[in-house]
This record gives structure tokens, sequence and C-alpha cells, in this order.
């Protein structure tokens, strides 16, 4: 079962690598331009590759458009697999978009402010690295 494991990573990265490549090479379509493909994850028996991108332009929103070309390049991309692809069957090509980048900004903007509320409720002068100890000692934290 490790094996099969194995397998299928080797193909998801080979499958995100040659995606990649002829994507920003080959494809013509002004739909996908600036589009990086994040990772791509296949289903048990490599029917189906779900593969998952995101688009330097844009504002981290799911372009339809974007969305578009991609699906109508999907037969040209799984024809250039299968000749690259040493297996048997080449997964069916199922784009969905990765919004990843966006989350994260969510987050760290949550933290920053998180954290910007922290420092401010301290007491003027108050050293956010120092604190008193139960000793009522001052300690660096």
């Amino acid at each position: 079962m490790a094996r099969e494991f194995q397998r299928s990573r080797r193909i998801e990265e080979r499958i995100q690598r040659l995606l990649s490549d002829v994507i920003r090479t080959q494809l013509r379509d002004p739909r996908v331009e600036g589009v990086v493909i994040t990772h791509v994850r296949v289903s048990r028996d490599l029917g189906v590759a779900w593969v998952y991108y995101t688009s330097y332009e844009g504002d981290g929103q799911l372009n339809t458009e974007l969305q578009a070309g991609l699906d109508r390049a999907s037969g040209f991309l799984r024809s250039h697999l299968a000749r690259e692809l040493n297996t048997r069957t080449v997964p069916e090509i199922r784009f969905r978009f990765d919004d990843l980048g966006e989350k994260s900004r969510e987050l760290d903007r949550l933290i920053d402010t998180a954290v910007g509320t922290s420092k401010s409720d301290l007491s003027p002068g108050q050293n956010p690295e120092v604190t008193e100890g139960p000793s009522g000692k001052a300690e660096k934290t």
C-alpha cells in the first residue's frame, strides 16, 4: 500500500511539472496568462487528476474566464500528458481554483490585528518582552 502512495505522489509531481511547462510555453489562450499550478492530486485509480491553480493577475478571487480557458484547454493538456506519462491510462483533468493564498493573507491580517491589539493593551513605556515574575521582579520572556 505504501508503494502505491509513493507512485501516486510521483505521478502528481510529474503532472504538475508537465502541465506548468505546457501552459507556460504552448497554450496561446490569453485567458490563461499568469496561471500557476500550485499542486495536483490524483484519485486512487489514477482516473482523475485535480489540478489546483492560482493566478498572478487578479485579486485572489475565482476568475470565470480563466476557469473557462483552462477547461477548454483540458483536452489538449490531457493529450500532452498521454505522450509524456508512462501510465496505462491518462487521468481526466479537473481544474480547481486554489484560494490558499487568499486564506493565508486573511490569516496574516488577523494575526497582525491581534498582535496590534495586544501591544496597544500595554501601558505606555512598558516593554512587551519584559514581564513581572511571581516574585515581583522583572523577567525577560
